[in-house]
């Protein structure tokens, strides 16, 4: 019996076909054909192999003199293990009482910590983080705008990747949000909570990587931006809650934030001329197959249910991203 399952985790767990009262308290392995549906262990694949790839090409980089990809890559674990466990855990933090139970995830092939922590979770953090810089660093932002201007525009593409992925989550069961938790969890968009959609997919990103790239070459002290992204993400998340009560008004507060991002990163990626030098081929390929498997994800849903128009926007918004990566002269490293 896991003495983190209150009565609300237990409804949100048995909602989606287990009950937290049973759980490994280290580690528990699963065969894949076991799990809920067929998309699982499909996304842990597109995920783990996508962080594979992303320390491979990481690596390459180092190699070629440029050590931001590998410090990103590393640096987003930080993060994993500063953010995750008071997600999970709030109650070990003396944060149970401010922001309570919040989400659970799906039963994976492997799992961590009570069964909280998914591998694919573990590793979609260096996987994505190398995916949005990759991409930016790609189009010239970075060196042609500053890494300022780079993080926004980080922010933005975040924003087109992740939401994709954010939306169908709860819809697959790949975990589920607690209804019952009105201070984290509303306003929502769909099924997402919009402070998850602002703050985590896309402030806590940008923040890390500009951290990263000012960081970068300062040995081990680049992962210190691991541990203060967060910091960013209290930040960005004071204007909402200073309506904290008044769900519609933390809604237009967040929206408009939302829409900032959009704007002003949009801009950037768009506006900036793109650089001689030939984009890398994880920059070219990996994208475009993430974001093709996830609409196979959509397709299988059957219907624009949740958030499924903003995740309609979402895809545009990562089209173009790939049409002008991919609009470039062949692969380089």
């Amino acid at each position: 019996m896991s003495a983190a399952c209150g009565s609300q985790a237990e409804a949100v767990t048995r909602g989606l076909g287990f009950d937290c009262h049973d759980v490994s308290p280290v580690v528990s392995v699963r065969f894949p054909w076991e799990l809920a549906n067929w998309t699982m262990p499909a996304l842990e694949l597109l995920v783990i192999g996508g962080a594979v790839l992303a320390l491979v090409h990481a690596v390459r980089r180092h190699r070629a003199g440029d050590p931001t990809n590998l410090a990103l890559w590393f640096a987003s674990l930080v993060y994993l293990f500063v953010t995750e466990p008071p997600l999970y855990f709030p109650e070990w933090f003396g944060l149970d009482h401010i922001y309570g139970f919040i989400f659970a995830h799906n039963r994976f092939t492997v799992q961590f910590m009570d069964d909280r922590l998914p591998l694919y979770i573990v590793a979609f953090y260096p996987m994505f983080t190398q995916l949005v810089y990759e991409v930016v660093r790609s189009l010239g932002i970075f060196r042609r705008r500053g890494p300022l201007l780079g993080a926004v525009a980080v922010a933005f593409v975040c924003q087109v990747f992740y939401e994709v992925f954010d939306q169908i989550g709860p819809q697959l069961r790949w975990w589920a949000w607690n209804p019952a938790n009105v201070i984290v969890n509303q306003p929502a968009l769909g099924s997402v909570p919009m402070t998850s959609m602002l703050l985590f997919a896309s402030v806590s990103m940008a923040a890390m990587t500009y951290l990263v790239v000012r960081l970068a070459g300062n040995g081990w002290l680049v992962l210190l931006a691991g541990v203060l992204t967060p910091l960013a993400m209290v930040v960005a998340g004071l204007p909402s809650s200073l309506f904290q009560g008044n769900t519609t008004a933390q809604a237009w507060v967040l929206g408009v934030e939302l829409a900032l991002v959009w704007v002003a990163g949009g801009w950037i990626v768009v506006s900036t001329p793109r650089p001689d030098e030939p984009a890398s081929a994880f920059a070219r390929f990996y994208p475009a197959v993430y974001l093709g498997v996830m609409a196979v994800f959509w397709l299988s849903a059957g219907s624009l249910v949740g958030g499924g128009l903003y995740a309609l926007a979402c895809f545009l918004g990562g089209g173009l991203v790939l049409y002008r990566v991919r609009s470039r002269s062949p692969a380089a490293v």
